[in-house]
């Protein structure tokens, strides 16, 4: 199963700074049930074992730096200890699957009905293709106010952040899901009139009045849909895997 998602999302499309595959567990042990998720956390964790399933499919690793000690310090060792406890294998799909035909970025853009989606930055390692963002349009024009709304509902974000709004009709729309700040200047070279994504540096909202509406929805909001790519993938390629969608918010951040 882990190899049908490595398939889909091979490894050596994950950016240099990730680490995503493997992170705890054994690989060849027969699946009981796969638990797909965003995070994990000690409570993930627990919910897994609730389920019966003895995998985790995480888009973001557990173990993002190398661990000089596995103790109880913080909820990642805490994690680790509580997974080899009780026998669970933990694999994340990470920047691999962000940069992946079909991956994140096409999961938001489908949220969004866009037509004609295609990747912004396309990247080649060796025979694997693939790259980062999408940009798409939109079945129909719709008014800047129009787009920001239809954002917060299809995505449940609570607080929307923009720059000021477009004075003209929204067609063409660029996503990078999660941190994807650093795609701003090609999703404006590509001709987009709306980039969306999941966290941005304040300096970066400047100078773009009237070139393109910025919609930064938060980095587990704009990614909260990963665990259904996993769904169909494992399902497509491993139907007889039960799969489990985690029902906890991992969002560490609070909106008061």
């Amino acid at each position: 199963m882990i190899r049908a998602l490595e398939q889909f999302a091979p490894l050596p499309l994950q950016e240099d700074f990730d680490n995503a595959g493997l992170q705890v567990g054994l690989t060849e042990a027969e699946v009981s049930g796969a638990l797909l998720c965003l995070d994990v956390t000690e409570a993930v964790i627990d919910e897994a074992v609730a389920a019966g399933c003895n995998l985790i499919v995480a888009h973001h690793p557990l173990i993002f730096r190398p661990l000089k000690q596995v103790s109880d310090a913080n909820y990642v060792q805490r994690s680790v200890i509580k997974a080899i406890e009780h026998r669970i294998t933990i694999v994340a799909m990470h920047t691999n699957m962000d940069n992946a035909w079909g991956g994140v970025n096409c999961r938001i853009a489908e949220k969004m009905s866009l037509t004609d989606v295609h990747i912004i930055a396309p990247k080649q390692v060796g025979e694997v293709s693939g790259g980062s963002g999408v940009v798409g349009s939109l079945p129909e024009p719709m008014t800047a106010a129009s787009f920001v709304a239809m954002l917060k509902e299809r995505f449940a974000v609570e607080c929307l952040l923009t720059n000021e709004l477009l004075r003209r009709p929204i067609n063409t729309v660029a996503i990078c899901g999660g941190a994807g700040g650093f795609l701003l200047g090609e999703a404006i070279a590509a001709g987009a009139d709306a980039f969306v994504t999941g966290e941005m540096h304040y300096h970066d909202y400047f100078d773009h009045e009237q070139q393109i509406q910025i919609c930064v929805m938060g980095h587990y909001q704009s990614e909260q849909y990963t665990a259904e790519v996993f769904r169909d993938i494992i399902s497509r390629q491993c139907p007889g895997v039960r799969c489990v969608m985690t029902g906890i918010n991992t969002n560490p951040i609070k909106y008061m």
